[in-house]
């Protein structure tokens, strides 16, 4: 990965904010088209979420992968990204997006992100595929909690091999609580999902999995149950308690507790560059470019939003597409773009 070094100031074709599988995606779709990329992330590492969060966890509707980890998704990204040479800045957040150059038409020559310490980069165009801006994990609403963090309760779960052999409770009703109880069955000595109620967030196959194997006796459902206390000491659990809402009270032997109850948002300073919002804070885009209301600042991903849109990785995949195109007359104003298939094309300067 070309990690560019620090220096005050550098120029690019594209900057693409966020590294995550669509803004990675972004780099080949506008290398596809000749341009170079940088890559800004707050993160120290590429990958966004799935590096962060899950990288062990199994995504099911990536195409052409029946079942890929994460962190595998984000590997082969790169090496997609790799043949044109894009510039990486991680760790690096985007503090202010400024114009360059205003022109009479209300239009600019580019856009100029700045960064940390006076660095700053100037591109002709923006793509933001920030996911959905800053995140951090719902922290188990339980008193005492902070002892077990980190320890014996996570959020998040990086190598599923630690948990081997473990009891684990899993709180929660989403895909993550879903996907991981069935990851760990088999692996984990035991595992509980704990849940307030008998219909989960998740795909719907995954849920037919995930009582699949409950019939099986491979999992336990503790339904319906809310998690109500923590006992051990020295931040290492022995039992978990829950409780239904009537007060029936049990208590689950458990070594580990992965709470998953979302994510907690926050857009930071994208929310200041003067980028329309919809109302639930998002960018809002045309759908047909992902174009935003400043002219050459284009969104795609989780960040975007438009009528109809479908909050999965392969939208924000062929939203990156979209961006890359609408961009090209932005870059090349007197050359027509005529569209070609990749398998016809190949890569650029291929042999």
């Amino acid at each position: 990965m070309n990690q560019a070094p620090g220096h005050e100031s550098r120029t690019t074709d594209v900057a693409i904010i966020g590294a995550g599988p669509v803004g990675l995606f972004s780099v080949f779709q506008c290398g596809m088209l000749g341009f170079h990329s940088t890559v800004i992330d707050v993160l120290d590492t590429a990958g966004g979420q799935c590096a962060a969060l899950y990288p062990e966890k199994p995504i099911y509707d990536i195409p052409g992968y029946p079942s890929v980890m994460a962190m595998e998704l984000i590997d082969r990204l790169l090496e997609q990204a790799a043949p044109f040479n894009p510039t990486y800045r991680l760790g690096h957040p985007v503090l202010r997006l400024q114009p360059t150059r205003p022109r009479p038409d209300g239009g600019n020559d580019g856009w100029r992100l700045e960064m940390p310490g006076g660095e700053a980069v100037t591109a002709r165009a923006v793509i933001i595929a920030g996911g959905t801006g800053a995140f951090g994990p719902v922290r188990l609403p339980l008193p005492g909690v902070e002892a077990f963090e980190g320890k014996s309760v996570f959020y998040l779960v990086r190598r599923k091999g630690d948990l081997a052999g473990k009891r684990v409770v899993i709180a929660g009703g989403g895909d993550s609580a879903v996907d991981w109880a069935i990851a760990l069955a088999g692996i984990a000595a035991k595992v509980w999902v704990v849940h307030r109620r008998d219909k989960f967030r998740a795909a719907p196959e995954s849920v037919r999995k995930m009582h699949e194997l409950a019939a099986s006796g491979a999992i336990e459902m503790v339904i319906p149950y809310q998690m109500s206390g923590l006992e051990g000491s020295g931040g290492q659990l022995t039992a978990v308690k829950v409780a239904t809402l009537d007060g029936v009270e049990r208590s689950l032997p458990a070594d580990v507790v992965l709470a998953f109850f979302g994510l907690v948002n926050n857009l930071g300073p994208i929310a200041e560059w003067g980028i329309a919002l919809d109302e639930h804070r998002h960018i809002a885009v045309r759908p047909e470019t992902c174009a935003t209301n400043l002219p050459g600042v284009f969104a795609v991903g989780d960040i975007a939003s438009y009528p109809g849109k479908l909050k999965l990785i392969l939208s924000g995949f062929a939203e990156a597409a979209q961006a890359a195109h609408a961009i090209h007359p932005i870059l090349n104003p007197d050359k027509a773009l005529h569209f070609e298939y990749s398998t016809s094309k190949g890569l650029p300067g291929a042999k």
